[in-house]
């Protein structure tokens, strides 16, 4: 039971369920919690954990209106997302440390009003680099949360009621990235994409107050543990280089660019070190060795090249939506909301068979799921109408129950207990980062490849000349002046051009989920029912 509901989360936002493993509770607990206080805590803790999993989908459909009002183009936009993936991943190993040294209850609490405080600041940006900067603040302090959250709801009930405390934690993760689109969409549209940030501000406050009020007197003893203080400022570094490199690249000319190529160097040198660094220390910030296992290298690599692919299409779909399609930002989110709806109703199934099936072959059905959803999308037009667009949306949603969970147990299975948390903090720090990439990729990608269309169409344009100028006097006729009626022509080609740059990355992706499914079966089956445990502790 516990495996099934611990396990659960991961499908719906894993950027934010499984960020890292809870700690673990101290060997004398305090006493489970009863009756209102039960209640109350356990509506403080999801309160918390709705705020930060629907933070991370509620601002996707807002790029375009962000992007409009700060006065950059929408792939710039896309930096208000990526920034607070790359924060975030690089908080998560510092979860563990954090919480020996200020206690469970004190350190959640802290991360919520933090959270909240930066929440406030995103609002109040007036241009890219501030919204940017305080983004990165809010992923940073995000980190703790979600962990945190498991392990103070699995504490406030007895052991017996463990799987029904993490099917309530659960629901909350699995309804945020629902609700996430839909509520970004309609705010934008009819309030103002600020409050999207402000509207964590009474939420969190209130989850603080509550969850002080609550937990407080089973606070978690502490204790002065060494960090790896070098390790962390190399991670800082090569991730941070990689990602202004990456976010950048496109309006610098890549390499053309002594900065771009500044970055590089900076990345390659800065990487090469920390992995020699982590491979040598004591105390290392991550454990690199966990790569030396078959089952946790390539399970970590396939479930994060899959995140990053998976985060980066659900970046452009609404981009690509709102910009050449004509939707809204509230048609958009509709669009993408159905997502969350099968991985609702089929993760349960997925959490209690994980143990017993082959969570190879589990994975690997979500990975063709997946191509399937993207070779779908591959095939939009400027005139696919809404119900076409949704249909892939609804599919996506079973591949994401069978993806993370059985991928979880796949990395996880065969570590002792001891290096759980290590090794499910590590896989998560390099998914989340991927995810991020992802994104930088993506809108890269595609960019460049609206680019070539537009040059190609414009050519087989030219050698049309006859039908160019009759369509410019049609035009003309229509009145427009030739100016207008010029741009207008551009402006149609730009759209064909996007979206046949969009169906190139939709496409691409296809394949390369496909091709993932090799590194799936290099590793080894877990044990028969001791693949769900690995998940669960992984999550909790």
């Amino acid at each position: 039971m516990t495996s099934s509901n611990s396990a659960a989360p991961e499908a719906s936002d894993p950027d934010k369920a499984g960020a890292a493993p809870p700690m673990p509770m101290p060997v004398h607990a305090p006493p489970p919690l009863k009756g209102a206080p039960l209640v109350l805590g356990t509506l403080a803790l999801s309160l918390a954990t709705f705020m930060n999993v629907l933070d991370s989908s509620i601002a996707n459909v807002a790029i375009p209106a962000i992007s409009g009002d700060v006065g950059v183009s929408p792939s710039q936009g896309t930096w208000v997302i990526t920034s607070f993936g790359v924060a975030n991943a690089i908080s998560v190993p510092l979860t563990g440390w954090l919480t020996q040294r200020f206690g469970a209850v004190r350190l959640f609490t802290m991360s919520v009003l933090l959270f909240v405080l930066t929440s406030w600041l995103c609002g109040f940006a007036s241009s890219l680099e501030m919204l940017v900067f305080f983004r990165v603040l809010q992923g940073l302090v995000a980190g703790p949360m979600i962990p945190l959250s498991q392990t103070l709801l699995l504490a406030s009930y007895p052991p017996a009621m463990a799987g029904t405390a993490l099917a309530l934690w659960g629901v909350t993760t699995l309804v945020a990235p629902v609700v996430g689109p839909l509520l970004g969409g309609w705010i934008t549209d009819n309030i103002s994409w600020p409050w999207i940030f402000y509207i964590n501000v009474p939420v969190g406050l209130l989850s603080a107050l509550m969850t002080w009020s609550i937990y407080r007197s089973r606070e978690t003893p502490t204790r002065k543990l060494p960090i790896d203080t070098i390790g962390l400022s190399l991670l800082v570094l090569w991730v941070g280089a990689l990602q202004l490199m990456l976010d950048k690249g496109k309006e610098l000319d890549w390499f053309a660019s002594n900065e771009i190529v500044a970055f590089a160097v900076i990345a390659v040198v800065a990487f090469a070190v920390f992995v020699v660094w982590e491979l040598t220390d004591a105390h290392p910030v991550v454990d690199l060795r966990l790569f030396r296992r078959r089952n946790f290298a390539a399970g970590s690599i396939a479930l994060s090249i899959a995140y990053g692919l998976f985060f980066g299409n659900v970046v452009l779909l609404p981009l690509w939506l709102q910009q050449w399609l004509g939707y809204t930002s509230t048609t958009a989110g509709m669009a993408l909301a159905p997502v969350g709806i099968f991985a609702i109703v089929l993760t349960p199934l997925v959490g209690r068979k994980v143990g017993s099936w082959d969570p190879r072959k589990m994975a690997t059905g979500a990975f063709i799921v997946f191509a399937l959803v993207l070779w779908m999308r591959s095939r939009f037009t400027v005139e696919t109408d809404f119900g076409h667009i949704l249909i892939p949306t609804l599919i996506q949603g079973a591949a994401m129950a069978f993806f993370f969970i059985p991928l979880t147990t796949i990395t996880l299975s065969g570590l002792t207990p001891d290096r759980i948390p290590a090794a499910a903090g590590l896989s998560n720090f390099v998914r989340i980062t991927a995810g991020a990439m992802g994104t930088s990729i993506a809108t890269t990608l595609w960019e460049n490849r609206a680019s070539m269309h537009h040059a190609h169409l414009t050519e087989l344009l030219v050698q049309g000349q006859g039908t160019f100028a009759i369509t410019v006097k049609q035009l003309e006729a229509a009145g427009m002046s030739a100016e207008q009626a010029y741009a207008q022509i551009n402006r149609l080609i730009d759209q064909q051009a996007f979206t046949r740059a969009a169906n190139d990355i939709f496409l691409a992706s296809s394949f390369l989920f496909l091709s993932l499914i090799v590194l799936i079966w290099f590793t080894k089956r877990p044990a028969p029912h001791a693949g769900g445990s690995d998940a669960a502790a992984g999550a909790h």
